[in-house]
């Protein structure tokens, strides 16, 4: 209700205020300890040597950034270049055979990089679910695309398989397990839409073309099969209005977000500080909140370059892949909460939709939540942080709809009908503040340490109880409306192309 339900400008303006000036208290707190304790014997291993000129260091804790701009970063620009290049001869001379290049050129750099023995247990995996697929069954492609994926997550399948790959360099386990594991998704996503084709099945050199298309093959994202044998099969290749320049302008934004984390990296050291919990205890409530919440910041805005990227090569390929995730700041609702919106939008269309369809019964609900998140605890790689993950998020998503549910019954539905508008989204911002940071506890473990969860779930509920609690909370509150102030915009300016397509 009240999705265009406009506030009073000096309200909206003193929320903007209100958040404004919260985030530079917290802020100022965490470059305070950033400063003073850069030299903390603590912190040797996650802090080194930065900006000499600027008398600061750099927070190196999260492996996989670094990875991205050192050991991979020559890897990264070589490969992708290639792929540019042959792509750009190709969709100018050939753009029937497109499909191939991208295949060949995708075979040749898997082969480079990684071993004839790794293309093999691809291959062999390929085969398997090409096989499987050719009996149309959904339930078998799901119990052997599971299977497959368990060979690479579970011991000792895992070590048994990546112990056939000799060599050894610093990325070896990153590739083989990417590489493996969204090679599977694919496969997986194949078989589904192969059982679903009411003629024939797709050929074996398809599911090729889909699973070695370069770009997505060892960090994703998941693109359906279904959608990228629709796009890479169109031989008329004919761009949009301005979609050059959306490309170029969309590059130089992924530029500026990796220059910007880079800058940040060197004055917040919001990754290296959660990792000494005495310390954290002399930190005021405040600052253990923009702690929190600029780690789950932190981690959209990686996954939104590495997707970003990876985006922008597939776009110069006439392709539309998944968007990146929706920012962490832009949300209070669980069931909008991921990182990797390709992973996200393939378990919708094949296990949270197949099962829940329209998520307006509890059962249903409940039973596809669960079935979703076994699947994601088994791509993620079980273990004792990834259990509590899943199912502290599963219960979010569900608890969600229970209070949902609750409210459209009587007499809270006649009661909300009688109110205004206004008033309405108010309260309903009040319960979207708590759900905005139980999203953000709920997926510290995860991103963080569950240690460091639970410090600031103390913290906030407990310790800091009362001043902490509801000032926090009516912080989040003033966020939460500015997020559905964004929102009831972006619904009337859709609105409003909608009639102009009419019309």
């Amino acid at each position: 209700m009240g999705v265009k339900t406009m506030l009073p400008s000096y309200e909206l303006g003193f929320y903007a205020l209100v958040v404004t000036c919260a985030v530079v208290y917290s802020g100022s707190g965490i470059f305070e300890a950033s400063r003073d304790n850069m030299n903390r014997k603590a912190f040797r291993d996650g802090i080194k040597p930065g900006w000499h000129y600027f008398g600061r260091k750099m927070d190196v804790a999260d492996f996989e950034w670094v990875m991205w701009f050192t050991s991979f970063r020559n890897v990264i620009i070589f490969a992708l270049s290639g792929h540019v290049l042959f792509g750009k001869i190709c969709s100018m001379t050939v753009p029937q055979h497109r499909a191939v290049v991208y295949m060949l050129y995708g075979v040749s750099a898997v082969l480079g990089s990684m071993g004839l023995v790794y293309l093999m247990i691809i291959l062999s995996h390929c085969l398997v679910l090409y096989s499987v697929a050719l009996a149309k069954q959904k339930w078998l492609c799901y119990v052997a695309g599971l299977c497959c994926l368990a060979s690479f997550k579970v011991e000792p399948f895992s070590s048994w398989q990546s112990g056939f790959v000799t060599g050894a360099f610093d990325l070896q386990d990153v590739l083989f397990y990417g590489g493996s594991s969204f090679t599977i998704m694919r496969c997986m996503s194949f078989a589904l839409e192969s059982s679903k084709r009411k003629e024939g099945i797709y050929s074996i050199f398809d599911l090729l073309k889909y699973n070695f298309y370069l770009p997505f093959f060892f960090f994703g994202p998941v693109m359906t099969f279904d959608q990228f044998h629709a796009q890479v099969s169109t031989r008329e290749l004919r761009r949009k209005d301005d979609e050059m320049r959306n490309i170029r302008i969309h590059a130089l934004l992924h530029m500026g977000a990796i220059i910007a984390v880079d800058i940040f990296f060197h004055f917040f050291y919001i990754l290296t500080l959660p990792s000494d919990l005495k310390f954290m205890n002399r930190l005021s409530d405040w600052s253990l909140a923009g702690l929190a919440y600029s780690n789950l910041v932190y981690d959209w805005v990686k996954a939104a370059v590495m997707f970003g990227v990876i985006n922008t090569i597939a776009r110069l390929d006439h392709l539309d892949p998944p968007q990146p995730p929706k920012c962490i700041t832009m949300l209070y609702v669980f069931a909008e909460t991921h990182f990797d919106r390709g992973i996200n939008d393939w378990l919708c269309k094949y296990v949270y939709d197949h099962i829940g369809e329209n998520h307006d019964n509890i059962i249903k609900e409940l039973m596809a939540s669960v079935a979703t998140f076994a699947i994601t605890t088994l791509w993620l790689g079980p273990c004792e942080i990834v259990y509590i993950w899943s199912v502290i998020n599963c219960f979010g998503l569900n608890f969600e709809l229970w209070v949902q549910k609750f409210f459209q019954q009587e007499p809270f539905a006649t009661l909300e009908a009688k109110i205004p508008a206004s008033m309405s989204r108010r309260i309903r911002a009040v319960f979207g503040a708590v759900n905005f940071w139980a999203i953000v506890l709920y997926n510290i473990p995860a991103l963080n340490s569950l240690e460091f969860a639970l410090l600031v779930t103390k913290r906030l509920l407990l310790t800091g109880f009362p001043v902490s609690t509801l000032s926090i909370w009516f912080i989040t509150y003033c966020g939460v409306q500015l997020i559905k102030e964004r929102e009831r915009i972006l619904a009337i300016e859709e609105e409003k192309c909608d009639k102009a397509k009419v019309e």
